[in-house]
């Protein structure tokens, strides 16, 4: 017999029994476990660095801040109540948040009384009457995510408002306010109204909602605030029970003529609304310069793209390379703005004020992200000749400008 042979049946006989029979039952467990590949990820990894182009730094002409003496601290200013800023997250909605800040301090200023309202309550039923205007004028109505300040008190006059805390517009689990895929959603659906002509006005506001419905939640039809049930009609009128007849909305063209109301011609303001009252750029000036030094905040709105305008600094003024304090007018004001070198993109709170050098620096609470990239969390400073160059418009109440108010015929 070959010795390989002998050694097979030799180890066949040493087995026992019981061993063989626990290699028979053996009974393997299984686990989860993260898929690794980790030189195919490699592999990937070079594959996309190779066919990405080398991404160039992109550098902004800006002033340079350096060496001179600015506001650093919120705490410097003279400031009224307001809540604290939050953010807009990704979404066009600045309008709201700085309006709905307005009216809180208006609550507040008023009735002693702190409320947080809900945003995302107004800019919901604002994309509904966008969407219908747009299905009325067949296309011919501008359908994006801003607004104006004066849309906030129209909205809340036809739906009412609700209180933060019944209607976030947030998922569960969500920090930031999203609309980038709600809003193209919208958008799509109502360009493919248009191509296919097909206006059915109560499909089309149906479907506006359900797509929204999914994003952002469905606002509450009834609510309950403190073992109170309230519609938000109700809370509108026996909680925040502002006069929202009392809140006028002031412009400086001179472009419109002064002491009329006229029509603010930005795309923003897509329902065409002329009630803006139109007054000269000292007037203008001197009724922010009255209302912030008498307890009064004001919803303002305008441009925030200039060389002046940094966020690491906090801060928002006029270079000397563009103009002069002294060139400051009506004339270098509407220039800019006939010009569309000054736009109007953005809404904001102002809330306090102080002075320094001689000059008026204004507090501004802001939602917008880039106000969150200094020591201050949520502000701007703006200085006075900014405001005088590029604000084009601020919502106030009229007892502010009752006197200026006489001057109108309408």
């Amino acid at each position: 017999m070959r010795p390989i042979i002998f050694l097979i049946i030799i180890s066949f006989f040493l087995v026992s029994p019981t061993q063989l029979k626990a290699q028979a039952e053996r009974h393997d467990k299984g686990v989860f476990k993260p898929y690794k590949n980790e030189f195919f990820e490699k592999i990937k990894e070079s594959i996309k660095k190779f066919n990405t182009p080398e991404k160039k730094e992109k550098k902004y002409f800006k002033m340079d801040f350096t060496g001179l003496d600015l506001p650093k601290s919120i705490d410097e200013f003279t400031k009224y109540w307001y809540n604290p800023p939050i953010s807009q997250g990704n979404t066009g909605t600045c309008w709201d948040f700085s309006t709905t800040s307005f009216f809180e301090s208006e609550v507040y200023r008023i009735y002693k009384k702190e409320i947080k309202l809900s945003e995302m309550y107004t800019a919901y039923w604002e994309y509904v009457e966008k969407a219908r205007r747009y299905i009325r004028e067949r296309g011919n109505s501008e359908f994006g995510q801003g607004s104006e300040a004066n849309a906030v008190p129209r909205i809340w006059k036809i739906y009412g408002i609700v209180p933060e805390e019944v209607y976030t517009g947030l998922k569960p689990g969500q920090e930031f306010h999203d609309h980038s895929k709600m809003f193209a959603e919208m958008k799509s659906y109502l360009n493919g109204l248009k191509e296919s002509n097909a206006w059915n006005e109560d499909e089309a506001l149906a479907t506006i909602k359900s797509i929204m419905n999914h994003y952002i939640g469905e606002p509450p039809a009834e609510f309950t605030v403190d073992g109170k049930t309230y519609t938000p009609k109700q809370y509108l009128k026996d909680v925040v029970k502002l006069n929202l007849d009392d809140y006028v909305d002031i412009l400086s063209l001179k472009a419109k003529p002064y002491y009329e109301q006229v029509e603010y011609k930005v795309p923003d303001n897509w329902w065409h609304s002329d009630v803006y009252y139109n007054i000269p750029l000292d007037d203008f000036m001197n009724v922010i310069k009255k209302a912030i030094r008498n307890g009064y905040t004001l919803a303002i709105g305008g441009d925030v793209s200039e060389a002046g305008y940094d966020a690491e600094y906090e801060v928002a003024m006029i270079p000397s390379f563009d103009i002069p304090s002294d060139y400051i007018d009506e004339d270098s004001r509407q220039f800019r703005f006939s010009n569309h070198s000054t736009t109007d993109d953005h809404g904001i709170h102002l809330v306090g004020y102080m002075t320094k050098n001689g000059k008026d620096w204004y507090l501004i609470k802001d939602s917008g992200s880039g106000s969150r990239n200094g020591n201050n969390k949520g502000y701007y400073f703006y200085q006075e000749d900014y405001v005088k160059l590029k604000i084009m418009d601020f919502m106030v109440h009229k007892d502010v400008v009752k006197d200026l108010l006489k001057k109108f015929n309408r």
